[in-house]
């Protein structure tokens, strides 16, 4: 599945150029660069390889002609994301 504005939040970022609009640490405020490693509450960005927070930013990411504006909390796939997920699809509630 090719990714999308509407399909972002699901893809792996690897690979994809991004960059820090806003941020919670105003010191990685227009970072930019290609996502070189994400873990479920991380971006690693650049050859310099920043950690920069998912939860905590606003990231622009370029999708081939187009750029997608997402917020971080959207990304960040924490382990209550996952309970979520893992409810709605079980049909079980908590």
């Amino acid at each position: 599945m090719p990714r999308t504005s509407k399909n972002l939040p699901k893809h792996e970022l690897i690979g994809l150029k991004v960059e820090v609009e806003e941020h919670s640490d105003e010191g990685l405020e227009g970072l930019s660069g290609v996502v070189v490693d994400e873990t479920q509450s991380f971006l690693v960005i650049g050859e310099e390889e920043r950690m920069v927070e998912k939860k905590e930013g606003i990231f622009i990411f370029n999708l081939d002609d187009s750029r997608v504006r997402v917020d971080g909390v959207l990304i960040a796939r924490g382990l209550r994301n996952g309970l979520r997920c893992v409810c709605r699809v079980s049909g079980s509630s908590i």
